[in-house]
């Protein structure tokens, strides 16, 4: 993403936009499947790397709700989103080694073992389980 996005080759704005497009239907059928959004949370790379990538997305998101601080977003957050959005944006940083590690522990455990304890981020006044 980051090539892209530093590309001024039209095909790679094309790229970038098709991208973003997807996130949106996609995030869309979502909210439309739940009945409704309460917060959207960007991860990983591109989530916590590509404010551009993170804005339009918002902005494609807005008649859900969504509405974005600019500023925060260019700080990447941890809170993107205004204080009276009605759906909250956040950028959360992952540990994606430690999440598959956890993952392959709880896989290769005897039935009946206790499973792994969850990293627990706190998001202001909610706090998010890792899956």
């Amino acid at each position: 993403m980051r090539d892209l996005l530093e590309s001024d080759d039209p095909d790679a704005a094309e790229a970038v936009e098709l991208f973003v497009y997807h996130v949106g239907k996609h995030v869309a059928a979502l909210a439309s499947a739940l009945q409704g959004l309460d917060a959207l949370v960007f991860t990983a790379g591109i989530g916590e790397n590509a404010s551009v990538v993170r804005e339009r997305v918002c902005r494609r998101l807005e008649w859900l709700g969504v509405r974005l601080d600019p500023e925060a977003n260019r700080r990447a957050g941890p809170r993107l989103s205004t204080e009276d959005s009605p759906v909250s944006a956040w950028a959360i940083p992952t540990d994606e080694e430690l999440m598959i590690a956890l993952h392959v522990r709880d896989c290769l455990r005897p039935a009946g073992g206790s499973p792994s304890p969850r990293p627990v981020f706190n998001l202001g006044d909610s706090h998010v389980a890792a899956a």
